[in-house]
């Protein structure tokens, strides 16, 4: 199958980009990677009357540090980030996290702000977002504004994103002193989506922890930041805690079944995660729990 019909333009600027978007809003789509676009439109998942070629936007590109945030533009790499030291010594779940994401022929090509913009809750890089308290950063011809990450994904492929609105940046805080960080998933073979994973970051002092941020994904029809995390936080962690940070966390579950797995798996899986990323980030083997999946 084919994409249906569709005029295509390329941008020279961020502002003309804006334009068109204001005048063709819900009509258009932007292309920057292509790598979850481009399926769609030949499986007429999507069959969009303009398509926006941002891939010139040099303004959109690129890494830099500054006054305590890491700011990626929207349509970076994924390879960018995955080679990057400023991304590797101020935000290492990303470059960790990066690793997993589908298969080296579409990180050479996708892109972070289209990743975020797709809003798969499979996807790692959402997920990521949350965990770290990531803003994302929005314009129209208007204006720009800043959106926290916990605040932009909506639903399955949705996000708070009007038609008129482009991705511009992601900003994310560099990582503290102490701050330490966690990531895994389950999937059936490398660079398969994942079938449950765990994004996550905390600031440990001796045992306990004194910030915990879990960022689940596919458990949902969106990144899941766990509330899960007050359970652990403060406090010594032992076997009861564990138990109750656990037992929080499946009451905020809503994970979907399919073909990869049940959703009593899925929460089976996402319990055994939690147990995993705790005893690896106080480095406490007695509190994991047996590898069954």
């Amino acid at each position: 199958m084919k994409a249906s019909a569709f005029s295509y333009i390329k941008p020279s600027t961020v502002q003309e980009t804006l334009a068109l978007l204001a005048a063709h809003g819900e009509e258009a789509k932007l292309l920057s990677g292509g790598q979850s676009l481009m399926p769609a439109l030949n499986l007429r998942l999507s069959a969009p009357e303009w398509l926006i070629d941002i891939g010139g936007l040099d303004d959109l590109r690129g890494i830099s540090v500054s006054d305590g945030v890491l700011r990626i533009g929207a349509i970076t790499r994924h390879v960018e980030l995955l080679r990057s030291s400023e991304v590797a010594d101020n935000a290492p779940l990303l470059a960790q996290a990066m690793a997993h994401v589908a298969h080296p022929a579409i990180r050479n090509k996708g892109t972070l702000g289209g990743n975020l913009a797709h809003a798969d809750p499979a996807s790692e890089m959402p997920a990521c977002m949350v965990a770290l308290d990531a803003v994302l950063v929005a314009r129209n011809a208007k204006r720009e504004r800043r959106i926290p990450a916990t605040e932009f994904f909506t639903g399955v492929y949705e996000t708070v994103l009007a038609p008129d609105e482009m991705l511009v940046a992601v900003e994310v805080p560099v990582a503290e002193v102490g701050q330490v960080h966690y990531f895994h998933e389950y999937c059936r073979r490398s660079g398969d989506y994942a079938i449950v994973g765990l994004a996550a970051s905390a600031v440990v002092e001796g045992d306990r922890f004194a910030d915990l941020r879990l960022g689940f994904f596919a458990v949902g029809d969106r990144p899941l930041l766990a509330n899960a995390a007050r359970e652990l936080i403060g406090r010594p962690v032992d076997a009861a805690a564990l138990a109750a940070a656990q037992a929080a966390l499946e009451a905020e579950l809503d994970p979907q079944e399919d073909q990869q797995a049940s959703a009593l798996m899925r929460r089976h899986m996402a319990r055994q995660l939690l147990a995993l990323c705790v005893a690896t980030l106080l480095r406490r083997p007695d509190l994991e729990i047996r590898r069954s999946a």
